[in-house]
């Protein structure tokens, strides 16, 4: 069967640049990859895939596809030129390893060396209280750290004996395997990306070179912190392998529920308690804040859920120019355990209420209003 010609297998015309042939064999070794084909239409991409390579091949290198424009595909036949040159090797090497990278996720730039790893993030729960929270503070964690075995000094073989390269990649971490009719390259199984073995590994450490133990990290708390928030700790994570950089520490901030406060933001929010007596007569109150105390002006007749607004007085975000504010729902109480002198007072006093008709409850008309048809 004749070939087909090979600008037509790639898609590409015949004045097309390389970056254009490169990007247009990528498409289709994507599309056609015996990985992603399987069943019934494993075998035909298999062979537009062989197809796409072989294009590929002659049209990526100079004097090949100099060859080809000139006599065809005798200008390439490997039975009348001789076998394709180092050169068309190393350009099909160079694009066909970005296509398998990303097939598979390959580490770009890894090539050839040891794959370095960097170490896991490590995360701690911290508990701190609001008025922590919103004023700052310095404070002491115990966290795990990794520190050098001291029985082999880091190296992870036995004392007396030594780290060997590895003989499988020749302390390269990788190694070359062949799978079907290309070749991959993949991590050493013998080292694991390493470069070297021990033979004898240290009992102190398990081969390990370093020993975990406890240290006191010293923590900033900023002002104005909110629940949920984290603090990054650079390099106190897990270390790194094969040379690889430590991981981070994310301390998460949780904030101890308040005996009077509620967060909101940067806002505060509280319930004060009134008595019936000064909530219908009115007066000054104290309330509490982060600050110290503060005074509240209670207008006679003041009713249950009425709320104050203290401007200023919440917290100081960690990214917020101005402190939040502080809201005050007043929840007036009913007398509770009365006496019996107190009992009479209290009938008395219903009792001129009501001879004043509903200009002594403000709500009671409205909601009487509303309720009528459920009495009826």
């Amino acid at each position: 069967m004749a070939k087909r010609d090979f600008y037509e297998i790639l898609g590409v015309p015949k004045n097309a640049s390389e970056d254009e042939i490169k990007k247009a064999y990528r498409k289709l070794a994507m599309k056609h990859h015996p990985d992603r084909n399987q069943g019934d239409t494993a075998k035909a991409a298999e062979e537009k895939f062989k197809e796409a390579k072989e294009a590929y091949e002659m049209l990526s290198d100079a004097q090949k596809r100099a060859a080809y424009d000139q006599h065809g595909h005798a200008g390439v036949d490997p039975n009348l030129r001789g076998g394709p040159g180092a050169e068309g090797f190393a350009g099909f090497g160079d694009a066909f390893g970005d296509i398998f990278g990303d097939i598979f996720g390959g580490a770009r730039g890894q090539r050839g060396g040891r794959q370095v790893y960097r170490g896991a993030d490590l995360s701690y729960a911290m508990e701190i209280s609001l008025e922590e929270a919103a004023n700052g503070k310095d404070s002491q964690i115990r966290i795990p750290s990794w520190d050098d075995c001291d029985s082999c000094k880091g190296t992870g073989a036995k004392p007396g004996t030594s780290v060997k390269t590895c003989p499988t990649c020749h302390g390269q971490g990788q190694v070359q395997m062949r799978q079907g009719f290309f070749s991959v390259q993949q991590t050493c199984p013998t080292c694991h990306g390493s470069g070297k073995i021990i033979p004898e590994p240290c009992t102190a450490c398990n081969g390990q070179g370093k020993i975990k133990k406890q240290k006191t990290l010293e923590i900033k708390i900023p002002v104005g912190i909110d629940d949920g928030q984290r603090i990054r700790s650079s390099g106190n994570g897990e270390p790194g392998q094969n040379g690889g950089p430590a991981g981070d520490l994310y301390i998460e901030i949780r904030l101890r529920k308040h005996d009077i406060f509620e967060r909101e933001g940067d806002d505060l929010h509280c319930q004060v308690p009134v008595s019936m007596t000064t909530a219908a007569l009115g007066g000054e109150i104290d309330v509490p804040t982060l600050q110290g105390k503060a005074t509240i002006d209670l207008p006679e007749g003041t009713q249950s859920g009425k709320t104050f607004r203290l401007r200023g007085k919440g917290v100081k975000g960690v990214r917020s120019s101005y402190p939040g504010d502080l809201y005050c729902h007043v929840a007036v109480e009913t007398p509770v355990k009365l006496t019996e002198h107190q009992r009479k007072l209290l009938r008395e006093l219903d009792e001129s209420f009501k001879k004043g008709g509903l200009k002594h409850s403000p709500n009671d008309k409205g909601w009487f209003e509303k309720a009528k048809s459920f009495f009826s």
